[in-house]
């Protein structure tokens, strides 16, 4: 496993290692002792959760806020997307900015998403099944999120403006600074 910081503090790309041969691959996706070494952190995931888009979606910048934050580990199992991971946590020197990392069934790649942070994706490919573990569980009260057309994020969602579908309630999300967090 190649595991690297990147430029935001506490969220890391993943690389499985992969073992190929005549028959197809296999890799060990997740081992909560391996990442934890990785990332000299003690995460406890607690929940799962699932999703299947079509090509366009952006589902936007969602987090939870307080005692109910998440950390979340982020995967494709089938398509492409573009993963971002937006610093929201007011006292850090990264705050307001954001990685893009591509995710897809081929790449293998995952994300480590640490709490304070918002995420979203935007589906690259024709369909996209994503998957992602989380370390505290959902609570309705203390979801936020950041609209996904933000001007000060300005984040390129890689997708032509006529292609891109966002729910009601993601368009409905205020911008950084007015959020809740």
């Amino acid at each position: 496993m190649n595991v690297r910081e990147t430029h935001l503090k506490g969220c890391f790309i993943i690389e499985p290692t992969v073992f190929k041969d005549n028959r197809g691959y296999f890799f060990e996706s997740f081992n909560t002792k391996n990442l934890n070494e990785a990332l000299k952190k003690n995460i406890n995931f607690v929940q799962d959760n699932q999703s299947y888009s079509y090509r366009g979606v952006i589902r936007a910048i969602h987090y939870q806020t307080g005692e109910y934050a998440q950390a979340k580990l982020v995967r494709v199992l089938s398509g492409k997307v573009l993963d971002v991971a937006v610093d929201l946590r007011q006292d850090s020197p990264t705050f307001g900015q954001y990685v893009a990392v591509e995710l897809s069934a081929e790449n293998k790649k995952q994300l480590f998403i640490p709490k304070g942070f918002g995420h979203g994706f935007s589906v690259l490919s024709e369909t996209a099944e994503f998957f992602y573990k989380c370390d505290n569980f959902y609570n309705k009260d203390s979801e936020g999120g950041v609209i996904y057309n933000d001007p000060r994020l300005n984040i390129d969602w890689q997708l032509p403006y006529d292609e891109i579908k966002v729910s009601k309630k993601d368009l409905e999300l205020p911008v950084l600074e007015n959020a809740r967090l």
